[in-house]
């Protein structure tokens, strides 16, 4: 728990995080692709394979909506280094993603990132850090996406020296946390299966957490064995998306929103449901050997060439 006599919130107000560069190459385009299931289940998916092989004569690979969140990682990885605010990194969960498309991504480049605090929230056992990330094209300077993670530090509250919690954002960020599932039957669903090593691939995109790698951390984090990445069972549920209502066209989503509710162990199935209202689609991921929801929230989209 925060000391508050050492932690001022603030004083976080005027603090700032370093720019970041994020480097990649079209090989790390595949890798994340295939961390996120492209091609798990059918090697030759008409839909899928663009992401992982030049088909049909086309120069690069495309690149998934959800590899922005990489761009992010660095700023998570480093730690939020917030003068005074003491966490166990081991107990750090991921609580919302959200991410604003602005073109499609380049199958390789150079992204120079500008980091911001977005939000600090004491919830007395812990604490909640919004981190906000603009992601440019380093060479044109071009604005690519802006990306806003949400961490839930157990154990890194009780810093408020008021009677009342703490609590300051930037931006909105209960937008997720308030959507409603609507009751109706899902316009689609989608059925995909992890795999046991999935969270071993994914981290190889850059995320090498212990806690989804390491029995033990896992352990002491509560858990009976590693966890797969949140970021990664997002990646599985955008691309049921992008196939059952995009028609296998990753340029049609404008904005990802999601909310991380529960955990996922890999081998498990995941299924995605979907509504679709208007240009929005609702969407949540359970997994099915438990019968649990683990993820929810929306895809903005563009307009499609004809309607659905």
């Amino acid at each position: 728990m925060a000391d508050s006599s050492e932690f001022d919130p603030q004083s976080i107000l005027s603090h700032k995080y370093p720019d970041t560069t994020y480097n990649y190459t079209e090989r790390d385009v595949v890798l994340y692709a295939l961390g996120v299931g492209a091609c798990g289940q059918d090697a030759v998916d008409g839909d899928e394979l663009k992401y992982i092989y030049h088909e049909n004569g086309q120069q690069f690979v495309q690149v998934l909506p959800t590899f922005a969140a990489l761009f992010s990682l660095a700023s998570a990885l480093n730690g939020f280094n917030l003068p005074g605010l003491q966490y166990d990194p081991r107990l750090l969960l991921h609580g919302q993603q959200y991410i604003e498309l602005y073109r499609p991504f380049p199958s390789s480049g150079c992204i120079h990132n500008k980091v911001s605090l977005a939000g600090l929230h004491d919830k007395g056992k812990a604490a909640i850090i919004e981190i906000e990330t603009k992601s440019y094209e380093k060479d044109s300077g071009e604005l690519l996406c802006i990306n806003r993670m949400t961490g839930f530090l157990r154990g890194a509250g009780g810093f408020s020296k008021s009677s009342q919690p703490y609590s300051y954002s930037s931006y909105s960020s209960n937008k997720v946390s308030s959507l409603k599932i609507p009751k109706s039957q899902p316009f689609a669903v989608f059925e995909d299966c992890t795999q046991p090593s999935q969270a071993l691939l994914y981290r190889l995109s850059g995320d090498y957490n212990p806690l989804h790698s390491d029995p033990m951390v896992a352990k002491v984090a509560g858990f009976s064995r590693p966890i797969l990445h949140g970021l990664c069972t997002l990646g599985f549920s955008v691309r049921a998306i992008i196939k059952c209502i995009c028609r296998g066209d990753p340029n049609l989503v404008r904005s990802i929103s999601a909310r991380f509710l529960l955990h996922v162990y890999p081998g498990e199935t995941l299924i995605t449901e979907m509504w679709l209202e208007g240009l929005r689609v609702i969407y949540q991921a359970k997994v099915k050997e438990r019968n649990r929801t683990v993820l929810s929230g929306y895809v903005d989209i563009h307009r499609l060439s004809s309607s659905l």
